[in-house]
């Protein structure tokens, strides 16, 4: 476990040293304050992008670290303006490194080469990013002056009244924030419960005719029965019309069946009809015999 007791020599004087680093005469950052006099604060720098060394003609890729020498050498209106000494790992050559406020950028200043990554807008087509040279001509006086009395007039028909009802809804909605709030727990208990309702009789309805309990029912309107209803009445069309053609099919196939059936029967009547008229006139002819005296013919019966 780590101590953070400190030892605090007897000769030590509080009013007088004001603290253990400056009684025995060392900085709190250590060694990265040795040219703290000099204005150089030892830091990790990081390379922002690719170089070459100047000695060496190395390649130094982007993300390789450093102890920089951070000094501030100027200033950017308000902004510090920094730079970095980093020496070369690769040889003894040092390079310096600094940062440009104004195109937000870094800067190599010398010792090195950067290499040339960036994509110019203004080449492809585009627009430049950061345009701080005032490319356009002097304001013109009249110019500034309707420019400003258009933004007045815009802020006085509209701004402003936009700005007043919206502060008069605010104060609607905030005058009474209780009632507010009960208001709207009542409105939503009451759907919960109507909701908990629906909810109820569409599983009976679902358990009653076997459907999934996944299925969404739609909520049960006018709009929605009259859809039903006119799908319905346009399946009852449709099942009409396909049963009307399959009794015609049906009734065109049948009909040669059917007279050919009739043919046969008349037939089948008139050699009956015939028959009986044969059986008939055989037993007149045999009663006639036996009328007679004549024995009868042992071959009644069909001639």
């Amino acid at each position: 476990m780590q101590g953070f007791n400190k030892y605090y020599p007897p000769d030590y004087d509080g009013e007088k040293h004001k603290s253990l680093n400056a009684y025995r005469g060392k900085h709190a950052l250590g060694d990265r304050a040795r040219k703290l006099d000099k204005g150089i604060l030892i830091t990790r720098f990081e390379l922002p992008f690719n170089i070459w060394c100047g000695t060496c003609n190395n390649h130094i890729g982007m993300g390789v670290r450093y102890n920089a020498e951070k000094k501030k050498i100027g200033s950017y209106y308000s902004t510090p303006i920094y730079s970095f000494r980093c020496k070369c790992h690769l040889c003894d050559g040092w390079f310096e490194i600094q940062t440009d406020p104004k195109n937000t950028r870094y800067v190599v200043v010398s010792g090195a080469r950067q290499k040339d990554e960036e994509w110019n807008p203004a080449e492809n087509g585009g627009f430049a990013i950061h345009d701080t040279e005032g490319n356009a001509g002097p304001v013109d006086p009249l110019a500034a002056l309707e420019k400003s009395t258009a933004a007045q007039n815009h802020a006085t028909q509209v701004q402003i009244p936009r700005l007043e009802s919206l502060q008069d809804v605010s104060d609607h909605y905030n005058s009474d924030p209780y009632a507010l709030s009960s208001l709207v727990r009542k409105r939503f208990r009451a759907e919960k419960k109507l909701d908990a309702a629906k909810r109820e009789v569409d599983n009976q309805l679902k358990g009653r005719y076997g459907l999934p309990e996944t299925l969404q029912l739609v909520v049960e309107d006018d709009e929605a029965k009259n859809d039903a209803r006119e799908q319905w009445e346009r399946g009852r069309r449709d099942f009409e019309a396909q049963t009307s053609i399959r009794k015609a099919r049906l009734y065109s196939s049948a009909t040669p069946a059917s007279l050919s059936i009739s043919g046969s029967s008349s037939q089948g009547r008139d050699a009956l009809s015939s028959l009986k008229a044969r059986i008939l006139d055989n037993t007149r002819r045999s009663s006639s015999l036996l009328g007679k005296g004549k024995p009868p013919d042992g071959r009644l019966g069909l001639n």
